[in-house]
């Protein structure tokens, strides 16, 4: 069985973070493991509370996998400090990780900060160039390319941009977007378009773990990148399409889409 890694935070309402990318990983066929860099009080309306790990302690965890189950791929999502990054950096690098998916997770769903400021330099330092795709999001790819993303020429002017300084690839997600939710993947110099239209669903929490970590379970799988992508869309498009409606704010994706109550397969 192909194994894959997350590295990110706590969801409480299970949403996002961690349980989102597991529950990803199972559904897709894939053993998921966790290395939890913070937990978070939050719910569908909102963050509460972030109780950071050390970086001491979130290095320990990848030590604990590493040296018994070694990950086929790794997400890595919500690193809200300089140092937990510089130390998941050091240890990537220690164990010469493959198939590293970056989710640049700045601003939750719900509009609250999930990373500090000083945490931005440091994630383009030490993690970007370990990864082989990052996913950003227009309002994140915004961020990185430092100008604003209105149409299909000023994404792919951001995916140029942001792709040019990283050996890997870079995904700009179209979800922001009003008219449809095509995603653009930038690599070593050429563009692939994964077009899609919107689905009418307002519950999205926890969208952007699932793509990433979905990303990862195909590339564990054996997926090239481009492959991994569109494979990795259709499933959270088939997510979305369900229709879960839980919580009074914007909810979580249906994940087990294709099980039935009781278990069985549709």
């Amino acid at each position: 069985m192909k194994k894959v890694l997350t590295i990110a935070g706590s969801d409480s309402s299970g949403g996002a973070g961690i349980q989102a990318d597991l529950k990803t990983m199972t559904c897709l066929g894939v053993y998921g493991m966790s290395a939890i860099t913070a937990l978070t009080a939050q719910n569908t309306t909102g963050v509460s509370g972030v109780l950071e790990a050390t970086p001491e302690f979130v290095a320990q965890q990848l030590d604990c996998v590493f040296r018994d189950i070694r990950p086929d791929a790794v997400k890595i999502g919500m690193v809200s400090s300089a140092d937990i990054i510089r130390a998941i950096g050091a240890k990537l690098r220690e164990y010469r990780a493959e198939h590293i998916v970056v989710d640049p997770v700045m601003v939750a769903t719900s509009g609250s900060s999930l990373m500090q400021d000083s945490a931005l330099t440091a994630l383009m330092e030490e993690l970007f160039p370990l990864a082989e795709v990052i996913t950003p999001n227009i309002p994140e790819a915004e961020r990185l390319c430092g100008f604003a993303i209105e149409d299909e020429d000023a994404m792919l002017r951001a995916a140029e941009a942001i792709g040019s300084t990283l050996p890997g690839g870079v995904l700009v997600k179209g979800g922001h977007r009003s008219e449809d939710a095509d995603d653009l993947l930038w690599r070593q110099g050429e563009a692939h378009w994964y077009r899609a239209s919107r689905v009418d669903n307002p519950n999205n929490h926890g969208s952007g773990c699932t793509l990433s970590s979905a990303i990862a379970s195909f590339l564990a799988l054996g997926d090239d990148l481009p492959r991994a992508v569109g494979r990795a869309k259709a499933y959270i498009t088939a997510c979305m399409e369900a229709g879960l409606d839980l919580g009074a704010g914007s909810g979580p994706l249906k994940h087990n889409y294709a099980i039935k109550e009781g278990g069985s397969v549709q």
